[in-house]
């Protein structure tokens, strides 16, 4: 059986394009800037991040070509490790359709540096799809990826086709199906699966894809998030994993979580309505990561609104930062 990634909260990190003002700023497909890449996730690393999800949705998989990919895949690993981050664990999105394709990726990726696939719900036919057409297509990747495969359910960018929690228990027993991340909001979903007892948990590890609702989710055997909010308040959203996963768990523990699930939830919104959009204006607002409108066609001038737009989001953001720095400061005490 392969091994499943460790709990806690993983970031999918939006990819970086060179700056607007670079010689080799193309508008039509901007190259990537790995060192903003390598700088962006051992900031993420040194704040207790626990692994990167690359080339997902935030990271624009489907702008980039597989060469691109597989040089970001590389890039980072290689950076992270000669910044003192040699083992920091590594998923590579695949967003594709077809079965020899989402493998021939998930192997470029593994000999690149990356731990685990992150592999996307086949949704172009979801009307058609039945799922036991899930269960065999996930079957057929996980016996020839050579790397173990993460399950990635996001309804609303793989045309609303939907897998049970009858599929997941299936896929889960698979040795090289090692977890999923679940991209919806149903915690109902979430429960079912994070609490089934017929599902080795040891092997198969349960991630929420928002991190509006980690704290509930976690109550119901969810074992962490790979959260966009986390790409640039990273310590909250650890600081909420960690008390809403301590063994002692009082009045005081419970406080602490409802109020950062406050605050988190409230920033999320951001993440919610406007995806690698907004994202990446944060990165570029809060620590200067990237350009606001880092994006490739079609994504194309930043945050609807501009200024006008960020400007109504300026009250949770600073929130969030006098708490991000506080937990920052409490670590170094």
């Amino acid at each position: 059986m392969s091994s499943a990634p460790p709990a806690g909260i993983f970031v999918p990190v939006p990819t970086f394009f060179v700056k607007r003002d670079s010689p080799s700023y193309n508008s039509v497909a901007p190259p990537i800037d790995i060192e903003t890449q390598v700088a962006h996730g051992i900031f993420l690393a040194k704040r207790g991040i626990r692994g990167l999800v690359l080339l997902g949705s935030t990271g624009e998989a489907i702008h980039l070509t597989r060469t691109e990919r597989q040089i970001l895949i590389k890039s980072v690993r290689d950076g992270m490790a000669q910044n003192g981050f040699p083992d920091f664990p590594l998923m590579a999105g695949t967003a594709t359709q077809n079965i020899e394709e989402t493998i021939d990726l998930l192997n470029e990726s593994a000999a690149a540096g990356a731990n685990f696939g992150l592999v996307l719900a086949p949704g172009y036919f979801a009307g058609a799809t039945s799922q036991e057409g899930l269960v065999a297509w996930f079957t057929a990747v996980a016996d020839k990826s050579s790397i173990p495969i993460l399950i990635y359910h996001y309804p609303a960018v793989s045309n609303n086709v939907v897998l049970t929690p009858a599929t997941i228990r299936t896929l889960a027993a698979h040795p090289n199906i090692v977890g999923a991340k679940f991209s919806h909001g149903d915690i109902s979903v979430h429960g079912q699966v994070g609490s089934d007892p017929e599902i080795d948990h040891q092997h198969f590890t349960l991630f929420t894809g928002l991190g509006q609702h980690l704290f509930p989710a976690m109550q119901v055997g969810v074992a962490g998030a790979i959260d966009g909010l986390a790409g640039f308040f990273p310590a909250t959203v650890v600081r909420l994993f960690e008390v809403a996963s301590a063994e002692t768990f009082g009045p005081n523990e419970r406080k602490e979580a409802q109020l950062l699930q406050l605050a988190v939830s409230r920033g999320e919104d951001l993440v919610v309505k406007w995806g690698t959009v907004g994202i990446k204006e944060a990165c570029s607002r809060i620590h200067g990561f990237g350009d606001r409108d880092g994006t490739r066609l079609p994504l194309k001038g930043g945050l609807p609104g501009g200024d006008d737009e960020w400007k109504k989001w300026e009250e949770i953001m600073a929130a969030l930062a006098r708490l991000e720095e506080a937990i920052v400061e409490m670590r170094s005490a």
